[in-house]
């Protein structure tokens, strides 16, 4: 369920940018979203500073490797403060060469968004933190079932 927010479109616009950027593997259309300074962390943890550097960062990353993509449901847009937005969202990772979610991979998505003025939003921080569940093995097949439902058919 989403809380509203005002520029919640234009919130979401940027996830949709970075997954599309990711999907389309091209290092300068991941990074296209971010502000100047923003940071990413990785699955694994690997941190990426500043807009150039996560183009170029990425650019490597896609070159160097077959990487999976991205589908994604977004859970909430909601404002932390005046002109700062939390977006959270869970992923799942379609390996290259499948047509089918690997549950392995499933990620939550955190994506910290400013107004850098006139309504003109950039992700600050965008974290991916596995969403392994080894505890509650039923919401990880929860998940990858709602995920599978947003597949379209090949």
């Amino acid at each position: 369920m989403t809380s509203a927010h005002p520029n919640d479109a234009q919130i979401r616009a940027l996830y949709a940018q970075f997954l599309d950027g990711w999907n389309r593997r091209s290092g300068a259309a991941v990074a296209a979203g971010f502000a100047d300074d923003g940071d990413v962390i990785g699955y694994d943890g690997t941190h990426h500073h500043g807009r150039l550097a996560i183009a170029a960062d990425f650019r490597q990353i896609f070159a160097a490797h077959q990487t999976a993509s991205y589908i994604a449901v977004i859970r909430s847009v909601r404002p932390v403060a005046p002109g700062v937005a939390l977006l959270v969202a869970h992923a799942g990772m379609i390996p290259p060469g499948d047509n089918d979610i690997d549950p392995r991979y499933h990620t939550l998505h955190t994506v910290t968004a400013v107004d850098e003025g006139a309504g003109r939003w950039r992700i600050s921080l965008l974290q991916a933190t596995p969403a392994a569940w080894h505890q509650h093995r039923e919401a990880r097949e929860a998940l990858t079932q709602e995920l599978r439902g947003l597949l379209t058919p090949q």
